[in-house]
C-alpha cells in the first residue's frame, strides 16, 4: 500500500471524498454491494456513478441516482478485479446517514468496500478471496479495525439500506479472516 492506495488496485480518483478530521480514528470497515442497473453486472456504470459521470439517459433507473455524490474506497468486481476510488486516509462518501454502536457519521471513521452484487444473488468465490485479503491488509495497517468492527451497510443504516444483503456469507468471510496467516502473526 502506497499513499493509502492498494498496490493491487486500479486507481480511478473520485471527487466524492474529503479530508478526515482524524486519520488516526480509522476503526470500522463497512461492506456494501452495488450493481448498476440493479441486478446487472459488468460495464462501467458503478465507476461512472462514483466519478459523477453517470448519464441519466443510459437507463431509466439512472434518472433517480445520477446526481448522487457517492463513492466507496474500493470496488471488487465479480471477477475479482479491484478498483480504488478514494485513498484510505481520506473520507469517502459511502455510508450516508449512519450509526455504529452510538457513533454517528460513520464516514468519518470507516473504510467502505463495495462488492459488485445485489441482495438476491450469491457473491463469487474470488470476491471473497479478494475481500479477505484486503481486509487482513487493512486490519494490519489500521489495527483499530478488528473483526467486531466490520459490518454491512445494512447494520449502520438500518431500515434505509439492505446491502450487502442476505446472500453475503458472513460466516465464510469471518472464518477466512480468522485463518489468515497475516492476522495470526
Amino acid at each position: 500500500m502506497k499513499n493509502g492506495v492498494l498496490d493491487t488496485a486500479r486507481f480511478i480518483p473520485s471527487p466524492n471524498c474529503d479530508a478526515r478530521d482524524d486519520e488516526a480514528d480509522i476503526s470500522l470497515l463497512v461492506i456494501h454491494s452495488i450493481s448498476l442497473p440493479p441486478g446487472k453486472f459488468g460495464g462501467n456504470y458503478v465507476q461512472a456513478l462514483f466519478t459523477n459521470q453517470l448519464q441519466p439517459d443510459a437507463h431509466p433507473y439512472f434518472q433517480e441516482i445520477y446526481q448522487l455524490k457517492v463513492s466507496a474506497h474500493l470496488f471488487i468486481r465479480r471477477n475479482g478485479d479491484i478498483v480504488q476510488f478514494v485513498p484510505f486516509h481520506q473520507r469517502a462518501w459511502h455510508a450516508g446517514k449512519s450509526n455504529f454502536r452510538g457513533q454517528h457519521r460513520c464516514n468519518d471513521f470507516s473504510i467502505g468496500i463495495e462488492l459488485e452484487g445485489c441482495d438476491y444473488q450469491a457473491f463469487t468465490p474470488v470476491q471473497y478471496e479478494q475481500l479477505i485479503s484486503i481486509t487482513t491488509s487493512l486490519m494490519h495497517y489500521y489495527p483499530q479495525i478488528t473483526a467486531d468492527r466490520i459490518c454491512g451497510h445494512q447494520h449502520i443504516a438500518y431500515k434505509r439500506k439492505t446491502d450487502p444483503g442476505p446472500e453475503f456469507n458472513w460466516s465464510n468471510y469471518l472464518l477466512g479472516l480468522k485463518e489468515s496467516p497475516l492476522l495470526k502473526n
